[in-house]
C-alpha cells in the first residue's frame, strides 16, 4: 500500500512537463494506457470478469477519480489538488464505521486528526495566493475524496468474495468514454502521448491494482492513511521535477502529515492481519 501513494505522487510532476495536450485530452490517453494496461494483466493472469454490484459501484468511482484529478491538475498547483484530496481518510473513517461496521481504533482518529491539521497547515499557507482558475481547480478535485472513500469500503466490503481488480479497468474505460468527446480533435504530441502513456501504466493501472490488493487485509481507513504519501510526495516531486515551488507552510504541514502516519503504522505493528472480509 505504501508504494500505491508513491506511484500516484508522480503525476503532478509529470503533467508539467506535456506541452500540447487538452485538459480531457490527458485524462483520454492517461485513462486509455491504464485500461490496456490492467487488461493485459488481467487476461496473462486468465482472470475472469464477473458482473457484480461491487464491481460496478467501483468501477463508476475509479471512473470520477481518474477524470476529475487530471482536469483538476490542468487547473491548479499539485499541492492545492492533493490539498484538497487528502480529506479521504476522514470520509474513508466515517463511511466505514458507518456501514462496515470495521472497528478504527482511537489511534486512526487520533492520526486523522493530526493529519488534518497538517493539512490546514499547508492549505493556509498558500490561501491569499489562489485565483479563481485555482479554485476551480480545486472545486473539481473535491469529489476525487468523496469517489475514494466510497470506493475503498466497496472494496473492503467485496474483498472476501469478489476480486475487483478488473474495476480497475472498468474505471479506465468510463474515463475514457467520459473524456474522449470533448478530447477531439486531438492535439497531443508523440512526446505528451507518451508521457501520459507512462503516467497511465506506472502512475494509474499498477498503484491501483496494488490498492486493491491491500483492500484485502488492512482496515478502510488505514488504506486511506497511508494514501496521505501522495499528498506529501507530490509537492516534493513537482518543485524538484517542475520547479513548482512548495510554501513553508506546506513543507512543515507534510511534516506533520508524515508524522502522524508513521506514529499510526508504528502503533498498530503488533495489530494481527485480519482476514478479506468486512
Amino acid at each position: 500500500m505504501v508504494a500505491a501513494p508513491v506511484l500516484w505522487s508522480t503525476a503532478g510532476v509529470v503533467m508539467r512537463h506535456v506541452e500540447q495536450a487538452t485538459p480531457f485530452e490527458t485524462v483520454f490517453w492517461r485513462s486509455l494506457f491504464a485500461f490496456v494496461f490492467v487488461g493485459a494483466v488481467l487476461v496473462a493472469q486468465r482472470q475472469r470478469v464477473r458482473p457484480s454490484g461491487p464491481l460496478l459501484v467501483s468501477g463508476a468511482m475509479w471512473g470520477v477519480m481518474f477524470t476529475a484529478f487530471m482536469l483538476a491538475l490542468n487547473f491548479t498547483s499539485t499541492a492545492n489538488t492533493l490539498v484538497v484530496m487528502s480529506v479521504s481518510p476522514l470520509l474513508t473513517a466515517l463511511l466505514a464505521s458507518a456501514f462496515l461496521r470495521e472497528p478504527v481504533a482511537l489511534r486512526t482518529w487520533i492520526a486523522v486528526g493530526a493529519a488534518a491539521l497538517g493539512i490546514a497547515w499547508m492549505f493556509a499557507a498558500g490561501l491569499g495566493a489562489h485565483s479563481s482558475r485555482d479554485y476551480l481547480g480545486m472545486a473539481i478535485a473535491a469529489s476525487v475524496p468523496v469517489a475514494s472513500a466510497i470506493n475503498v469500503v466497496t472494496l473492503r466490503a467485496g474483498a472476501a468474495t469478489v476480486d475487483l481488480r478488473p474495476a480497475v479497468m472498468l474505471g479506465g474505460a468510463v474515463s475514457c468514454l467520459v473524456a474522449v468527446p470533448l478530447a477531439l480533435p486531438f492535439h497531443a504530441s508523440a512526446h505528451d502521448v507518451a508521457l501520459l502513456g507512462l503516467l497511465g501504466v506506472f502512475q494509474l493501472g499498477l498503484p491501483c491494482l496494488l490498492l486493491v490488493l491491500a483492500s484485502r487485509v488492512l482496515l478502510a481507513p488505514e488504506i486511506a492513511l497511508l494514501g496521505l504519501l501522495e499528498v506529501l510526495l507530490g509537492p516534493i516531486w513537482a518543485w524538484l521535477g517542475a520547479g513548482e515551488a512548495p510554501s513553508t507552510g506546506t513543507l512543515l504541514g507534510g511534516l506533520v502529515v508524515l508524522g502522524a502516519l508513521a506514529l499510526n503504522e508504528l502503533a498498530g505493528l503488533n495489530r494481527p492481519c485480519l482476514p478479506g472480509k468486512a
